[in-house]
């Protein structure tokens, strides 16, 4: 069976989809499942990728971006391809297109929350998405919470999804690393994440731990725009935080490896990946008690009720200082992480992709 997949998101600096999509490829160059189908890679420019040898990969690249490039140019890609389903990652895919279209939605924040979207990216989203779950064979997404959200907002029949969680990513350990009072941030930043009430508790924080730090690490994607590095000058600590909007993976290796917190307020996601990380590198968690981080994390969180700074301050604080709590959090989140497997991941998604022809 020959594969089409939308590979945008591998172009450039992958974060969040290419992310997922980069797991995916790795996970299927180790199945031998896979092997006996081929995989076309549709993109604007040619894609590599470290796990290219162990699949049979063919490329289809034309040029062009964005919305455009994904309705005119990436059906004819797939038809010249003589592919028999397209994969289409991303929330979006072509309105129209010969082969049968997987589509991954990974949540419908776009629709659940317009305010947090400018008024054109808004109304691209929720138009282009919503028709294009009507179109796809199949829809697959990451929780049974965005399933819920995906029938209630988008009309999609909760028959024509299917869940599939994502995986546990284990970066590479450092035999030598020692943990350190830092506190970690890692995701794309929204308005819907609280990075300026992270900044108030954190403050608080410092005030009663005086070596702490804080690292973010993510590309600043707020609406309406907050200018991160005013705010971290405004702060009050800024000696004390840095941020950085991408690193290398092996940069990421070493946070994971040495900081002793994760922190990850956010209102509202499909999964919430990079918590996920941070437990499989052994550090606690502090999350927003909402219904999907229930459903992902369960019991190996610290939660918040609220993103309030005096309330993210003493959570923090119990998850640095406070040993038999700590203890407690790294072993559930130990056990947590047993769920969630790439490679269970990518075989369900390749039965999904086949059963779609």
């Amino acid at each position: 069976m020959r594969i089409a997949i939308d590979c945008r998101e591998l172009v450039g600096r992958p974060t969040g989809v290419g992310r997922y999509l980069a797991e995916l490829l790795t996970a299927w160059g180790e199945m031998p499942a896979a092997a006996a189908h081929e995989f076309v890679f549709c993109a604007p420019e040619r894609v590599t990728h470290s796990s290219l040898e162990n699949l049979r990969v063919s490329c289809q690249v034309a040029p062009g971006s964005g919305t455009l490039w994904e309705q005119a140019v990436l059906p004819r890609l797939v038809a010249s391809a003589g592919a028999d389903v397209l994969f289409s990652p991303a929330y979006t895919c072509p309105l129209w297109c010969r082969a049968p279209i997987v589509l991954v939605i990974h949540d419908v924040s776009f629709a659940a929350h317009p305010e947090w979207f400018s008024w054109r990216e808004g109304l691209r989203r929720r138009t282009l998405t919503r028709l294009g779950a009507r179109r796809a064979a199949r829809v697959i997404t990451e929780s049974d919470f965005s399933k819920r959200e995906i029938t209630r907002l988008l009309g999609i029949p909760s028959s024509d999804i299917d869940v599939i969680y994502l995986g546990a990513s284990t970066w590479q350990q450092q035999a030598d690393a020692e943990r350190r009072p830092i506190v970690l941030y890692v995701g794309s930043i929204f308005n819907r994440r609280h990075i300026p009430e992270l900044l108030d508790g954190f403050r608080g924080l410092a005030a009663r731990v005086p070596d702490v730090r804080l690292e973010i690490v993510g590309d600043n994607r707020t609406n309406p725009r907050i200018d991160m590095d005013r705010l971290i000058a405004a702060s009050g600590v800024c000696d004390r935080v840095h941020w950085r909007s991408y690193i290398s993976d092996a940069d990421i290796a070493t946070l994971y490896a040495t900081a002793s917190a994760f922190v990850f307020l956010s209102d509202y996601e499909g999964f919430g990946l990079t918590p996920i990380e941070a437990m499989a590198a052994g550090v606690p968690i502090v999350v927003l008690d909402t219904e999907v981080s229930r459903e992902i994390y369960g019991p190996a969180a610290e939660y918040l009720p609220r993103p309030d700074p005096g309330l993210i301050a003493i959570s923090l604080e119990r998850v640095l200082s406070a040993h038999a709590e700590r203890a407690t959090l790294i072993e559930a989140g130990t056990q947590q992480v047993k769920r969630y497997s790439w490679r269970e991941c990518a075989q369900r998604t390749l039965q999904v992709l086949l059963a779609a022809r």
